[in-house]
């Protein structure tokens, strides 16, 4: 059985990458922040008492079903009403949030960057970010689960209730595409 100290430091070493793909899913930052913060409540009420091996398994599951919820609560809110917030620009700032332009670069200042560097950093992650966006859902979730999460075969598979061949053609799939559509923007990794 987890202890309540050993959940606490899983929810916290996971917190920033589930925010992260939840991002990716649902491109709003605070329904991200909604769903990961729905995700580990429901696993810290219900499945607290489980063993601390068992808390990653869980919790990708927990995190998927949330983002699920989340796109059926906005299809039925969609059909019903208008959000004002929907015609709506930019922020204040008159920028939105991007999550890989926040990327700091090597710790402790190994490399100062010139400002082109920057640029063209920032620009090659909004091209990988957009592509990643454009995957159909199953074949970015496991994309997002094997290599971002790195998460092995079987643990995406059992995340994602599928087998592990899906798994795997789902990911060939996602890199063949990515590639392809980096490689026709001049972007090679």
């Amino acid at each position: 059985m987890a202890t309540e100290q050993e959940l606490s430091d899983f929810l916290k070493s996971v917190e920033k990458r589930a925010f992260k793909r939840s991002l990716y899913h649902v491109r709003n930052e605070e329904a991200a922040l909604d769903i990961v913060q729905d995700s580990m409540l429901k696993l810290s009420e219900h499945y607290g008492d489980k063993p601390a091996a068992e808390l990653p398994m869980l919790f990708q599951r927990i995190l998927s079903n949330c983002t699920l919820d989340w796109f059926r609560r906005q299809k039925t809110r969609n059909a019903l009403f208008s959000n004002m917030s929907d015609f709506e620009g930019p922020g204040e700032d008159g920028m939105d949030f991007d999550l890989l332009e926040a990327y700091s670069g090597p710790d402790n200042g190994e490399r100062a960057a010139s400002a082109e560097d920057e640029t063209t950093r920032a620009q090659t992650f909004r091209e990988i970010e957009a592509e990643i966006q454009e995957l159909p859902t199953r074949q970015r979730e496991a994309f997002l689960m094997r290599y971002w999460e790195e998460m092995d075969v079987a643990e995406t598979a059992a995340a994602m209730g599928c087998s592990e061949g899906s798994v795997k053609t789902h990911c060939f799939r996602a890199i063949q595409t990515l590639s392809k559509a980096l490689k026709a923007k001049g972007i090679e990794l």
